[in-house]
């Protein structure tokens, strides 16, 4: 049970929503997205389909959160680009896969490395105690992230 009065814990609540919604947004643009025409959305979608596999396009709804309309312009936009690939599933004509091409896979490679070293390259203006709080926070922050994950509505 916490010990920290509800007005210290909402306040660490808000500061720490605050601070990720930052990184994110900072981490969100790259050259290579931009280079490929990619929205943040876009980007993302992409993203989960190479970290995943072929997935079916109402997995990849649901876990991007996207409304169907949104998620088809998405695929539409990627395939027409040449960086998915969509095809009809075998056992049910109604539902569709989507997995990466080879251009696909190197563009979120690109995406990816550009992401890391925007992190590194903050990271190393950082004090050295600083990047090992950092590196200590990182299991609470991934089991915070994996909670987010399965209380969503």
């Amino acid at each position: 049970m916490s010990t920290a009065s509800p007005a210290l814990e909402l306040d660490t609540a808000t500061r720490l929503r605050m601070v990720i919604g930052r990184l994110s947004r900072r981490l969100r643009p790259t050259a290579a997205g931009s280079a490929a025409g990619l929205t943040p959305t876009k980007t993302s979608v992409l993203l989960s389909v190479v970290r995943e596999g072929p997935m079916r396009l109402s997995a990849l709804a649901e876990s991007e959160s996207l409304n169907p309309t949104l998620l088809s312009r998405s695929i539409s936009a990627l395939v027409d680009a040449g960086i998915l690939e969509r095809s009809s599933d075998e056992g049910d004509r109604r539902a569709a896969w989507v997995q990466a091409t080879p251009a696909g896979l190197e563009l979120a490679q690109q995406v990816r490395r550009e992401r890391t070293d925007a992190v590194n390259a903050a990271m190393e203006t950082l004090p050295v105690a600083d990047r090992r709080l950092l590196e200590q926070a990182l299991p609470a922050l991934e089991s915070l992230a994996q909670q987010l994950v399965e209380r969503r509505p």
